[in-house]
C-alpha cells in the first residue's frame, strides 16, 4: 500500500508540474514581447512622431497610405474640372456633376423632363479618400454621419464615373453609410460613435506612423526620459518595427489593408483592435472569393493575397527553409512604406528582383526585353484591371510568368470563398463569410447559402447565425424558432435582434416585434435605420405619440433622412389633424432628398386626390408608373388614367 501510495503521488507531482509549465509556455508564447501592445499604451498622432522623425515624416506624407484620407480642398482633388462635366446613370435617369463653389467642393444629383430641371439635390463634399494615383471618392457629413457621394474621378482614365459599386441599377446615390470596416484602412484612428452604424466624433487625415508601428505612448516617454536603444545591434520593444518581426507577422501589418475582402470578425472584437505585431487572425478572418479557370482578375486590394500565390514567395517563405542568398520575401522587400512608389525608381524593383537571381537570366527575346525597357514587373507583375473597382489598372502582386492571351479570356466561375489569413478557420466563421458575401457581395450565388448551411450544420447551437441564414432565406417562421432559444438578457448583437424584430413585422405581429426592435434600439440608439423600424412599429401599433417622437429624433440627428420625412407626414394625417398642406410639405421635403421613394409619391397621391387636384395627381401617377409599373395596388388606377 505504501509503494502504491508513493507511486500515485509521484504521479500526481508528474501531472500538476506537466500542467504548469504547459500553462506557463503557453501564457509566455500568447504574451507579446512588444510592450506597445499593453492596453494602457495610447495613441500619440502623427505630430508628436514628427518631432523625431521629420524626413519620414515628410516623404510619407507623399505615399499613398499618407494621402489617403484629407479634406476636399482644391489641392487635394487630382480631378479635372469642366462646365461640361456630367456623368448620366441610365437606370434611375438621374445626372451627376462636380462642381467647385468658391472653395467648396460639391456633388450635383438632377433629372431633366426635356429641357426642364424637375429634381435637383446639391452635397458639400468634406472629404475625399484617395490619393489620386487611382481615383477620388467623395464623402460628406451630416453631423457626424458620413456617407459616400455618388461621383468618383478616376485619375488613370482622367474621368469621373459612378463609384465602384454604385453601377449596374445599384446607385444607391447619397445614401451609402461609410462603416468602421472602410474607416479603418482609410482613414488613420478616427473615433467611432459604436451606439451608429456612421457617425464619428473625430476624423483625422490621412493614415499615421501608428497604423504600422503600434501605439506610441510608452516610446515617446521611455525616450523623453533619456532611455534609448541601439536599433543596429537590439530591438526597442516600446515600438514595433515591423522589418524586425518574422515574416508572418511582418505581412499581417500590409495584409490588416491590403487584403480587403470579406472579413469575419472574432468574437467580441473590432476593427480598431489590432496592432500590428499582433496576429492577424486573432482579431478577423478575411475570405476572398475563389474561381475556376482564369486567374488573372484579383481584388482591388488584394496585394498580399496574390503574393502569396507567388512562387517567389512560397519558396523563400517555407518554414525553415530560407529562400535564395538567404533572403525572405516579404512586402517592404520591394516597398519602402515611407516612400511614394511613385518617386520610387523601377532599378529598387529590380534590384530586388536580382537579388534572388543573380544566376539566372531573364530569358525573354531581346526584343521583349527591350519593349519592356528591361523591367521586370512590366512583364511579371503586368498591371490588370480589378474585379471591384472599375476604370482602374493595378500592378497584379502575383509574380509570375507571363501568361498568354488565351490563359486570359479563360471562363471564370465562381467557385467559393476562401480564407486567406487563417488556414484552419472554424466552421463557425466559414458559415458566416458565406452569409456576408451573399448579403454584401453577390446575392445572385445560392451557392453561398448553401455552403453556409453545410457549415451550419456543425454549429446548430449558434443561434444567431441561424436567424441570419433564415433571414436571408425569407424563413421567418424557422428564425421566430431559433429566437426562441436566446438568452436576450446576454444578446448584444443588435442585428440579431433586429432580424427577429423583421420576420415578426413581416408575419403582421407587431406587437411581438416591439420587443425586439425596442432591444435593437437600445444596443444602437444612433442607428438611423434602427430607429426608423422602430417608429414603423409604434405607428402600426397606433402608439402615433411615441412614433412621431422617433421620428424626430431620427431628423434632429440627420435632417436629410427622407423615410423620416415622409413617416412624419403620415403621423401629420393620422392624428386627424386635417392639416394635408403639411402633411404634403413632409412628403415633398422627402421627394426632395428622394426622387424615387415609392412610399412618397403615393402618399402624395393621395393628398391630391383628397385636394381633388387633378392635374398633380395624374403627374404624381405618371412618375410612380416610371418605378413602379408593377405595383398591384396601382395598376387599377394606371388602367383607369390610360397611364402608359
Amino acid at each position: 500500500m505504501r509503494k502504491i501510495t508513493y507511486l500515485f503521488l509521484l504521479v500526481f507531482l508528474v501531472l500538476i508540474i506537466g500542467y504548469s509549465c504547459s500553462h506557463i509556455g503557453q501564457s509566455d508564447s500568447e504574451k507579446s514581447p512588444y510592450l506597445n501592445h499593453q492596453a494602457s499604451v495610447t495613441y500619440v498622432g502623427k505630430e508628436v512622431c514628427k518631432g523625431c522623425h521629420m524626413d519620414i515624416y515628410n516623404t510619407f506624407s507623399e505615399t499613398g497610405m499618407g494621402k489617403s484620407w484629407d479634406f476636399a480642398t482644391h489641392q487635394k482633388s487630382s480631378a479635372k474640372f469642366n462646365a461640361s462635366t456630367l456623368v448620366y446613370d441610365t437606370l434611375p435617369n438621374l445626372y451627376y456633376h462636380p462642381q467647385w463653389n468658391g472653395d467648396t467642393l460639391q456633388i450635383m444629383e438632377f433629372r431633366l423632363l426635356g429641357k426642364d430641371t424637375i429634381h435637383r439635390r446639391i452635397e458639400n463634399i468634406k472629404y475625399i479618400v484617395g490619393s489620386g494615383q487611382h481615383t477620388n471618392s467623395h464623402i460628406f457629413d451630416i453631423n457626424g454621419f458620413l456617407y459616400q457621394a455618388p461621383l468618383t474621378y478616376y485619375t488613370q482614365m482622367g474621368q469621373w464615373n459612378l463609384p465602384p459599386g454604385f453601377e449596374g441599377g445599384h446607385n444607391s446615390r447619397f445614401g451609402r453609410a461609410i462603416e468602421p470596416e472602410c474607416m479603418s484602412c482609410h482613414n488613420s484612428l478616427p473615433v467611432f460613435d459604436d451606439q451608429s452604424l456612421n457617425k464619428y466624433d473625430k476624423v483625422e487625415l490621412g493614415l499615421s506612423c501608428e497604423r504600422c508601428h503600434g501605439p506610441g505612448s510608452m516610446h515617446v516617454q521611455e525616450k523623453q526620459k533619456g532611455n534609448m536603444v541601439d536599433i543596429k545591434k537590439d530591438i526597442d520593444y516600446t515600438i514595433v518595427n515591423p522589418a524586425k518581426l518574422p515574416w508572418a507577422l511582418q505581412i499581417d501589418v500590409c495584409q490588416r489593408c491590403h487584403l480587403q475582402g470579406n472579413a469575419v470578425l472574432q468574437e467580441g472584437k473590432s476593427f480598431a483592435d489590432f496592432r500590428p505585431g499582433m496576429k492577424l487572425s486573432t482579431i478577423e478572418d478575411v475570405y476572398m472569393p475563389r474561381f475556376t479557370g482564369d486567374d488573372s482578375k484579383f481584388i482591388m486590394a488584394s496585394h498580399a493575397e496574390r503574393l502569396q500565390k507567388s512562387a517567389c514567395f512560397l519558396k523563400s517563405n517555407t518554414l525553415d527553409v530560407q529562400g535564395s542568398n538567404g533572403l525572405k520575401l516579404t512586402c517592404i522587400t520591394c516597398h519602402n512604406p515611407h516612400v511614394s512608389v511613385k518617386v520610387t525608381g523601377k532599378e529598387i524593383f529590380n534590384n530586388a528582383c536580382i537579388k534572388c537571381h543573380q544566376e539566372k537570366k531573364c530569358t525573354a527575346p531581346p526584343t521583349e526585353l527591350s519593349k519592356a525597357n528591361n523591367d521586370c514587373v512590366k512583364c511579371h507583375m503586368p498591371q490588370n484591371g480589378t474585379l471591384d473597382i472599375p476604370h482602374v489598372t493595378v500592378h497584379d502582386h502575383y509574380i509570375r510568368k507571363p501568361i498568354t492571351q488565351k490563359q486570359i479570356e479563360g471562363i471564370q466561375k465562381f467557385a467559393g470563398i476562401s480564407c486567406i489569413n487563417n488556414s484552419q478557420p472554424t466552421a463557425v466563421s466559414k458559415a458566416e463569410a458565406y452569409l456576408n458575401y451573399f448579403e454584401k457581395f453577390d446575392s445572385k450565388q445560392s451557392l453561398c447559402l448553401d455552403s453556409a448551411f453545410y457549415f451550419l450544420q456543425s454549429c446548430p447551437n449558434e443561434n444567431a447565425l441561424w436567424i441570419h441564414y433564415y433571414y436571408l432565406i425569407e424563413d421567418y417562421t424557422n428564425l421566430i424558432s431559433f429566437s426562441q432559444k436566446l438568452n436576450r438578457e446576454l444578446l448584444r448583437d443588435s442585428w440579431t435582434s433586429y432580424r427577429v424584430g423583421e420576420a415578426y413585422m413581416k408575419q403582421g405581429k407587431y406587437a411581438e416585434a416591439e420587443s425586439w426592435i425596442d432591444q435593437t434600439v437600445s444596443l444602437k440608439p444612433k442607428q438611423l435605420a434602427f430607429l426608423l423600424k422602430q417608429g414603423n412599429v409604434k405607428y402600426h401599433l397606433g402608439k402615433i405619440v411615441e412614433a412621431q417622437k422617433i421620428f424626430e429624433q431620427i431628423l434632429y440627428l440627420n435632417p436629410k433622412y427622407p423615410e423620416a420625412w415622409n413617416s412624419l407626414g403620415l403621423i401629420i394625417c393620422n392624428k386627424g389633424q386635417g392639416d394635408l398642406n403639411k402633411a404634403l410639405s413632409y412628403y415633398q421635403r422627402a421627394l426632395q432628398l428622394d426622387p424615387d421613394m415609392e412610399n412618397a409619391l403615393i402618399n402624395c397621391l393621395d393628398i391630391y386626390n383628397a385636394q381633388g387636384n387633378r392635374k398633380e395627381f395624374l403627374l404624381c401617377l405618371k412618375r410612380l408608373y416610371k418605378i413602379a409599373p408593377k405595383n398591384p395596388v396601382l395598376l387599377p388606377m394606371y388602367s383607369q388614367f390610360q397611364i402608359k
